[in-house]
């Protein structure tokens, strides 16, 4: 970190709308004191905290938008507020001369309404910012996602494999560039820290439930993946929102550790 600026910031949208059963005492309590910091956009300003300077943010979440790269100005501009997606992390992040954005589940390459590409991908290619990962997200094509974005000169690397298995749930391997090898975080740089496998949901037709509710909540007008996490949430017992909470974490943690 240099001076007062942050080496990472972290996305509020899966905080914001996508854990269901947390509410916002337990996220409190869960999220360590030391890890920080959060970044949405409230009345048109790009506001930045800890953990405690963003519940409040956080209680207004039904009114809330979600911010990607793509809309970011307009939301800046006419003085909206939401939460902050990886890729509009990853624009604040630019505008603020930050290397590093943090996310938990990413976008891709899918069938969802306005995100059949992800503005999470462009993002990656033409930013000038690395971004964490767990993986992308289970409903997508993890395969033709990671292949868009290595065939676009974005670097991947696994933790500790060199491939991708998916998010929550466990897929077919896909092979990504290779191992992290200690290389300071540049931009054109996607670095994954999978969930082991142990703790993934193992009941597919949980993935398949999650799917159709985003539909529905598509075809109504309404956001694709709250829905999908909510449904995941409901048919886990909370599981599933409090395995999100704990990548997150983790991949805030190996972020201090790499700026």
């Amino acid at each position: 970190m240099a001076g007062n600026k942050p080496g990472f910031l972290i996305e509020t949208a899966l905080l914001t709308h996508g854990l269901y059963s947390v509410d916002d005492q337990l996220l409190v309590d869960i999220w360590p004191k030391d890890i920080g910091l959060l970044a949405w956009v409230e009345k048109g300003e790009i506001k930045t905290g800890n953990i405690k300077d963003y519940i409040p943010f956080r209680k207004q979440s039904s009114r809330l938008m979600r911010i990607d790269c793509f809309n970011l100005d307009k939301a800046l501009s006419e003085g909206l507020s939401g939460a902050l997606t990886a890729s509009g992390t990853m624009a604040v992040c630019a505008k603020m001369g930050i290397p590093l954005a943090v996310t938990g589940g990413m976008g891709g390459i899918g069938d969802i309404k306005g995100e059949q590409l992800c503005p999470d991908l462009p993002a990656l290619r033409d930013l000038p910012v690395a971004l964490i990962s767990t993986s992308p997200k289970d409903m997508l094509d993890i395969p033709a996602t990671i292949g868009w974005l290595m065939d676009s000169g974005v670097s991947v690397y696994g933790r500790y494999s060199p491939s991708c298995t998916g998010f929550m749930f466990k897929h077919d391997l896909v092979k990504i560039t290779g191992v992290y090898n200690g290389e300071l975080p540049l931009k054109k740089m996607l670095l994954l820290y999978e969930i082991p496998a142990e703790k993934r949901l193992t009941d597919m037709s949980i993935l398949r439930r999650a799917i159709a509710a985003g539909k529905e909540a598509e075809a109504k007008g309404q956001y694709y993946h709250p829905a999908a996490n909510r449904m995941i949430d409901v048919l886990t017992e909370g599981k599933s929102s409090l395995l999100q909470l704990d990548s997150i974490i983790l991949n805030a943690k190996w972020a201090k550790m790499l700026v």
